[in-house]
């Protein structure tokens, strides 16, 4: 947390007037903790590409392609509408037989 609070406020003193509207990052806690304490108002987001590679990594080999596939549908969505009906067909999909894989995603 200390070294991500560190570059927000240098951020900050280098002319930085207002926090993003957006940061999008991996698990790592330190960052959001810092960005939470430096910018609260900034909303957090979950790095597609790292979600995914969660999501995939707790499924057998035989599933991976197609939940990939299903859970491009959710980022690739034209509307957030339908990002809502491609998210909820991966857990209909998922959460019976895989439950933790559907809890992954919707954490």
């Amino acid at each position: 947390k200390a070294s991500w609070s560190e570059w927000l406020l240098d951020l900050k003193r280098r002319g930085l007037q207002s926090g993003p509207l957006l940061a999008c990052g991996d698990g790592a806690m330190g960052f959001w903790a810092a960005m939470e304490e430096v910018f609260p108002q900034t909303k957090h987001q979950r790095c597609w590409f790292h979600k995914m590679g969660n999501v995939l990594n707790a499924l057998p080999k035989s599933q991976q392609a197609r939940a990939k596939k299903a859970m491009q549908d959710i980022w690739m969505a034209a509307t957030r509408a339908d990002a809502l009906v491609a998210f909820n067909h991966f857990v209909d999909a998922y959460s019976a037989k895989y439950p933790k894989v559907a809890d992954k995603l919707t954490e």
